[in-house]
Formats: structure tokens, sequence, C-alpha cells
């Protein structure tokens, strides 16, 4: 054997102890199983296998990014409970790489973040309505975390608690006018037109322009729909309250979103607002970045929302928990798409499905460790702005705060 094909085989070996280390370390019964056939247990009854296919999946940086890149492409498969096998994630690197840091950075301070919205939301939504529709729930259509009142109640009644939980919070009466920002499937829509309330929708998509305004003329709803960044939506007159859900993680910039909502909304009017929350600021994985959400997508980080919300003159209403409402949302999503498998990989790919299978499972996992959150904000807006900190004392506090 030559020196080259000697070294290659201890580096092979080195990485499969990498791998059993991590697996053994776990504490659940698992299994690995290496691409000459041979199966490593590690405690009891195992929960979940990994598989190494070939010898490039041994070869792979032992980093998460690297590892579920790896299962996109068909190198490794997962078998078993795909939750314990999460639990590893703390035990490897991240594996963001500088030229992903450098390209956010370049996104975020020097591109219009309309024409980064605008890529980043159409290079997501490019599947087509039917490919979110196979796990998403089917009463509402909403790609953001329903409400549940207990564990065991369906998707489609959580859905319909979140608008529940909406309607009660703005006060919405009949003959109201409500800006509904990201207008999605038209839940918003659906829910608040039958019941008299013209709902205004924001969006970016062009299908999901075409499903809402086919909703309005098949049910006689009232309602219009703008494809528009709210960013740039400037009414021809006030609105009487506003609903954003889960689309504030594209929209980092929170001076500006505040300032556009504060114009658009009539003195006394509120914004309810829901989202992913995460501790820091502009944290993602490398895997989500890549293969999910491109572009300046970030998750909520609440601190900052309402210091922009207050310095903007809104007065914050309530703040409520949602983690573990996610965490189930999530859950359901990645069950359903499980369970269509099989037609989404014969449509969309077998790489698609895999990204989304991370994605979703990995979300579901992130929401029970406390790695993400969950809130719902509901802010009003107040007569005037009153005053705001200029740029300098706010550099100041932070420091001080830093103490």
């Amino acid at each position: 054997m030559s020196a080259v094909a000697m070294t290659a085989k201890r580096a092979d070996s080195r990485r499969a102890r990498n791998f059993s280390d991590v697996m053994g370390s776990l504490g659940v019964g698992c299994e690995l199983e290496l691409p000459d056939g041979e199966v490593r247990a590690f405690g009891g009854s195992p929960a979940f296998r990994v598989i190494l296919k070939n010898q490039r999946a041994l070869r792979v940086p032992f980093n998460e990014y690297a590892i579920g890149k790896a299962y996109v492409e068909g190198h490794i498969d997962l078998e078993g409970d795909l939750m314990s096998l999460l639990d590893a994630r703390d035990r490897i690197r991240g594996g963001i790489a500088l030229r992903q840091k450098l390209r956010f950075a370049a996104l975020l301070l020097f591109r219009s973040p309309v024409s980064v919205n605008s890529r980043a939301i159409g290079q997501h939504y490019s599947f087509g309505d039917d490919f979110y529709l196979t796990f998403i729930d089917r009463r509402f259509r909403f790609y953001s975390h329903c409400v549940f009142h207990s564990d065991d109640e369906t998707l489609e009644d959580a859905a319909e608690h979140k608008l529940e939980s909406m309607w009660s919070a703005l006060d919405l009466q009949p003959g109201m006018r409500l800006l509904d920002i990201g207008g999605g499937w038209g839940g918003v829509t659906e829910y608040c037109g039958a019941r008299g309330v013209h709902v205004t929708s924001l969006t970016l998509v062009q299908d999901s322009a075409n499903y809402i305004r086919h909703l309005i003329d098949e049910k006689g709803l009232p309602g219009e729909v703008i494809i528009q960044d709210v960013l740039d939506h400037i009414p021809a007159e006030p609105y009487d309250h506003a609903v954003i859900y889960g689309v504030i993680e594209h929209i980092p910039n929170y001076r500006q979103f505040c300032a556009r909502v504060w114009d658009a909304l009539k003195p006394g009017g509120r914004l309810y607002l829901d989202a992913s929350a995460s501790k820091e600021k502009f944290h993602m994985s490398a895997f989500t970045r890549r293969y999910i959400w491109p572009g300046t997508h970030t998750f909520l980080a609440l601190p900052d929302m309402i210091e922009e919300m207050l310095f903007h003159g809104f007065e914050i209403v309530d703040v409520r928990r949602e983690t573990h409402d996610y965490e189930v949302t999530i859950g359901h999503w990645a069950e359903r798409l499980d369970a269509n498998h099989e037609a989404i990989a014969s449509r969309w790919g077998e790489e698609l499905y895999r990204a989304f299978r991370v994605f979703l499972w990995g979300g579901c996992h992130a929401f029970r460790t406390n790695r993400l959150q969950a809130y719902h904000v509901v802010a009003e807006r107040r007569q005037d702005p009153g005053p705001r900190p200029g740029n300098p004392r706010r550099l100041v506090n932070s420091f001080l705060a830093l103490r």
C-alpha cells in the first residue's frame, strides 16, 4: 500500500473514531454503520442509526454544516429517531465559513433591504404552493407557528387559535381596515374578511398574490393584494391595525420597519407581531442559510425590537412566550413532510426533501432545547413618537450596558 493510501486510511479511521466518540457520548442507544458494512453499537436498544454510505462520508469535515450537507447529497443516511440524533449538535462545531459571514455582512450593509428581500423570498418560494401545502396546516395555511391550547389538538385547530389571539388583541370590528404584512396563503384574509374586516395583504410572491386573490373572488371577501415590500408601502390612508406573522425574520432593520408601520397606522392603531427568535441577533446555522433561507434572514431579537418600538412611539401592550407552540407546530410539519416523502421526492427531488427534513426536525429540536424561542408582541401607536435618543447617546448606553 502506498504512503498516500496509508495516510488516507489512517485519516478515515480517525474520522470513524470521531463519529463513534460523539455517538457513544450521547447516553442513548444508537448505531453507526461504516462504509465497509461494519456496524458499531452504543448503549442499549438503538433509537437511531447513522449510515455512512461511502468513503466520502468519512472524509467530510467534522462539523454540523458538512455533515448536514453530506446527508442532503446522499452520502449519509439517517434512520430512526432524528430528535435523539440532534442531541449531538452540542458536541460538534457549527461550520460557518468565513466566506458566508462576509457575504451576509455585505448584503446587510451594502445592498438595499428591499432588493435582498425580493431575491431571497423569490428563491425560497420558487417551489410553488403545492410544496408547502404538503406539510403546513390545511385550514388557514400558516407558514409560522400556530397556538396550541393543548398538545393533543390538531394543527388546524391551533391555526385558528392563532387568528383568535390576533383578533382579540387588536379588538377588530367589522368595517375596519387591517394591513397584513406577508399575506402567505390568505389565512388572515379568509378569517378576518369573513367577519367584515377589509384586509390589505402585502406579499413579494406572485403565487401568494394569485392564491389570495382567488380566495377573495371565490368567497366574496373584502380585501386586496399588493405585491410590495412593507418598507416601500405608503397607504393612501392609515390602517386601523396591522399584523405580521413570521415575516419580521426577513427585515433585520427594525428602525426602518417601525418607522414604516408607524406611518401606516392611525393613532391608537395596534401591531400584532409574532416570530421565531434567538438570543443573539443574526445568529443562524450555516446549513439553514445555505439550503433554506438565503439573504439576510434573521431570527427576531426581542430586546432590539422592543427598544425600536418604544423609540418610535409605540407602547408595548403585551409580550407572550410561544416557544412551545412553535416546537409543536414544526414537529407537525416535520411529521407531515416525512409522511409525504415519496410524493415530495418524486416531484421536487430527494435533495429538497432531505434539506427540509433537516430544517424542520432541527427547528423542532432547537425550540425544545431553547436554542430558539418564539414570541408574539402587541404594540400600540401613540399620538406622537415622543423623544428619541440620538445615535451617539445610544452608542454610549450600549457600551455602558456591557459592564
